[in-house]
């Protein structure tokens, strides 16, 4: 008798191999040695008996896995970790993690069905999932999303006194370093893109690409692009079908002729692409005639091409202060598609009466040919309304906002007037200043014929019963609001939840509160009371707004929700272009495809556009780090942002930058954390740190790598920052009241940059760094510490980078 069959037949207490595959397959997970033991009751010497068949059922294929955990082969256990591998066509792909491409036996592709109650999933995601094998392939069902196993793949080089190398994580999410297998020519301090070697944490990483200096210009956004999975090359083919549109003749065929209409583009100064272009005259009855003219993307980007899967797969254009990753290639982004002063282009035209009660009574669509009679930027536009010598074409568009103004006036739309923090850089990548954007009426213009120009396409869409992927925005969940409530009851304000819930409430809350440190607090609860907007072809309204239906029509350019709007109105109206020759796709309206997956692409699209954010506000976090990093140890007028029990998050007043400052270092006493008031409270001297309070913190560290910032509260008040185990016992003893008034804030994050991306001496724009006294070098209360730069430098090493990557900007003790 062999020794497999000897393996197959049950022994005294041990199970057969068919047994132990049968216990496998129904076990939920991957079962290891210990579960296989504990289930058939082995002990002692059977359990290492058990060892040995497993070894030997896993060299004869029956079995696969590692020594802890065993599935069937070519099985997936029913719940395991799944790695989000690919995004095809909205849909999402996953692998079972560790599974390698090129082993022997392929990994096993599933399809994941997405929940809302996860959030958002992106490729390079990490899920534990119920998995299931359908007539179709095989299924997952996310349970929960798991922690990433790297650091967004990128890193820091740092070499130890023993000549170890480490990766310095650049995710302040991220704690430790992972030690480094393979060098692949990076050198100490450099900025890399490394790849795991194997499952275990400690199996460390493989440097797979060297990218250079950590702070040198473009570095914080690379950052954010490789942890985020943002597209960031353009293949071949879609840079040579790019060429092959924009090479497209502008027939006047079907196509109306506006170029005599003085039409203008209101943009940013630095604006990269201009979408959209405006004009309007009065109609002798009170209200306007009105043109919103919006490049012809689909026109040029034809459903099917290589083009249009790479845009769909972007989703949308990522801005960063550094550079752009557009959704289109730049000779089309930034240049035929772009409207443009005197020079000929295609646009999509929204025609629209507006009513002398400022309502839109009528529109229609066109495809045109427009000739800018002018770009100008925001504050030049309001400048010259507030001189009085605006062209006739400029306040004629005045005119038309006031009547638009008055309409949303009537609507009474959620009204958040929430400062935008804007990094501006110099020619050469430093930062020149770090500032809250202004909101002029400029602004308000351009977005209200926006908002319009949406309505009309939107509800054009519906006249035609055709396809519209609408932006959604419910209302609040029932939840949100009750906690909200709590919330604002500690505050000593009421909200009756038994009405109908509309944007009103909320307006009117804001406006009962007069105190404007107070009002800035109102509005970041009913932020975080609202949902999540979202694209989708069930029209659900836009609560935000007060709009029964919306949807994106303005910035094809830049977001792909708008160009499948335009392409739903060339079907609907009839627009067709004649067929393009050479190899581009004969259409410009929807594809058949595109029509029957409308919620798959507007979901991945919903994602792409979340993932944006997030990138766009990490580096955005690194800059105001760097900025902040040679000014470590001065102390900045603040506001508390949030409170958890770990400790509380600080913004510094005017500049912006999340902070922590952990409650271990307030003291040996303890904190007792309330959830309903967000309030820490001291047991013994009644110290409180409450959402809205204003307060004095010395700034501890700023990692521009990271875009980690941390705060103290002052030495002078006796609970600065200290090492465990040496604190003293001076701060109760002392008092402890609050240290400063009430208001609020949250912390910053961000690095700084090799001397590119650091801040200059003197205040924002003028000399000096932003917020707080001017810098001295020096931490506060105490004379120069070692290695401590001058105001406007980042802390260097060797070779010129900083002295400690993973901590710089740290305060010295």
């Amino acid at each position: 008798m062999n020794d497999k069959t000897d393996n197959n037949r049950r022994t005294a207490g041990m199970p057969s191999q068919t047994e132990i595959i049968e216990f496998i397959q129904g076990y939920d997970g991957a079962a290891g040695k210990r579960e296989i033991a504990k289930a058939f009751g082995l002990k002692g010497q059977e359990k290492i008996t058990l060892k040995k068949r497993l070894k030997q059922m896993a060299e004869e294929g029956l079995i696969d896995g590692k020594r802890t955990a065993y599935h069937r082969k070519g099985d997936v256990p029913k719940v395991t970790v799944l790695k989000i591998v690919s995004i095809e066509d909205g849909e999402l792909y996953a692998e079972p993690e560790g599974q390698d491409g090129e082993a022997e036996d392929k990994p096993q592709r599933m399809l994941v069905k997405e929940s809302k109650k996860h959030g958002a999933l992106k490729r390079g995601d990490r899920i534990l999932a119920r998995t299931e094998q359908t007539q179709h392939g095989w299924r997952a069902h996310p349970m929960k999303k798991l922690p990433a196993r790297t650091e967004g793949l990128m890193g820091v080089v740092e070499i130890d006194q023993a000549g170890k190398a480490w990766l310095a994580p650049v995710d302040k999410k991220v704690r430790n370093s992972s030690p480094i297998s393979d060098l692949g020519g990076a050198e100490d301090g450099e900025l890399v893109i490394v790849e795991r070697t194997g499952n275990s944490p400690r199996a460390g990483v493989k440097v797979v690409e060297v990218v250079g200096d950590p702070l040198a210009p473009k570095s914080f956004s690379m950052i954010a692009i490789a942890k985020h999975g943002i597209p960031h090359v353009f293949p071949d083919e879609v840079l040579e079908e790019a060429k092959q549109a924009a090479k497209l003749p502008l027939s006047d065929d079907k196509r109306e002729d506006l170029r005599g209409v003085p039409i203008m583009a209101i943009d940013p100064a630095d604006a990269r692409d201009h979408d959209d272009a405006i004009w309007a005259e009065p109609d002798g009855s009170g209200g306007y005639r009105a043109i919103v003219a919006i490049a012809d993307v689909a026109f040029y980007v034809r459903p099917g091409g290589a083009l249009d899967k790479e845009a769909r797969k972007r989703g949308n254009s990522v801005y960063f202060p550094d550079q752009v990753v557009p959704m289109l290639p730049e000779v089309l982004s930034a240049d035929v598609c772009s409207l443009k002063q005197d020079v000929d282009r295609a646009a999509m035209a929204c025609h629209l009466r507006i009513s002398s009660a400022g309502q839109i009574t009528e529109w229609r669509f066109t495809r045109a040919i427009v000739r800018l009679a002018r770009n100008i930027a925001y504050e030049d536009a309001q400048a010259a309304i507030d001189g009085g010598d605006a062209p006739e074409a400029l306040t004629q568009l005045w005119g038309a906002w006031k009547l638009l103004h008055q309409a949303r006036t009537a609507r009474d739309p959620l009204e958040l007037d929430l400062p935008e923090r804007q990094v501006r850089l110099n020619d050469k990548g430093q930062i020149e200043e770090i500032a809250v954007r202004e909101r002029l009426d400029a602004h308000r213009v351009v977005e209200d014929f926006m908002i319009a120009a949406n309505v009309a396409a939107a509800k054009a869409l519906e006249a035609k019963t055709a396809p519209v992927v609408y932006r959604i925005h419910e209302p609040p969940s029932r939840d949100k609001l009750i906690a909200m409530r709590e919330y604002m009851a500690t505050q000593g304000r009421k909200i009756a939840l038994g009405q109908v819930i509309t944007p009103s409430l909320f307006n009117r809350l804001l406006k009962d509160v007069t105190d404007e440190a107070e009002k800035v607090l109102v509005m970041e609860a009913v932020l975080r009371s609202q949902s999540q907007a979202y694209y989708g072809p069930a029209n659900a309204g836009h609560f935000g707004l007060s709009l029964g239906s919306y949807a994106h029509f303005t910035s094809p350019i830049r977001r792909y929700a708008d160009l499948l709007v335009h392409r739903a109105l060339v079907d609907g109206y009839k627009l067709e272009q004649p067929k393009p020759s050479g190899g581009l796709p004969p259409g410009s309206g929807l594809a058949d495809r595109d029509r029957d997956s409308l919620q798959a692409i507007s979901d991945a699209i919903s994602q792409t556009e979340r993932r944006a954010m997030e990138a766009e506000r990490d580096t955005t976090d690194r800059y105001v780090a760097a900025w902040l990093s040679g000014r470590v140890g001065e102390t900045f007028d603040t506001r508390i942002t949030g409170v958890q029990g770990f400790g509380f998050f600080a913004t510094i007043e005017k500049l912006g930058g999340d902070g922590l400052v952990p409650v271990s270092t307030l003291g040996r006493e303890y904190f007792r954390y309330d959830e309903a008031s967000q309030t820490l409270k001291g047991e013994g001297s009644g110290t409180s740190y409450s959402v809205g309070d204003k307060l004095k913190l010395t700034l501890a560290e700023a990692n521009a790598l990271t875009g980690a910032l941390k705060f103290a509260v002052p030495e002078s008040e006796g609970k600065g920052i200290e090492p465990r185990g040496k604190r003293d016992d001076g701060r109760n003893k002392s008092g402890g009241g609050r240290p400063g008034g009430r208001s609020g804030g949250r912390g910053g994050k961000n690095g700084q940059s090799k001397g590119n991306a650091g801040p200059p001496k003197g205040k924002p724009g003028q000399g000096k760094p932003a917020g707080g006294r001017p810098a001295q070098g020096k931490p506060a209360g105490g004379k120069p510490a070692q290695g401590k730069p001058e105001t406007g430098q980042h802390a260097q090493g060797q070779r010129g980078r900083p002295a400690n990557i993973r901590h710089q900007g740290r305060k010295k003790k």
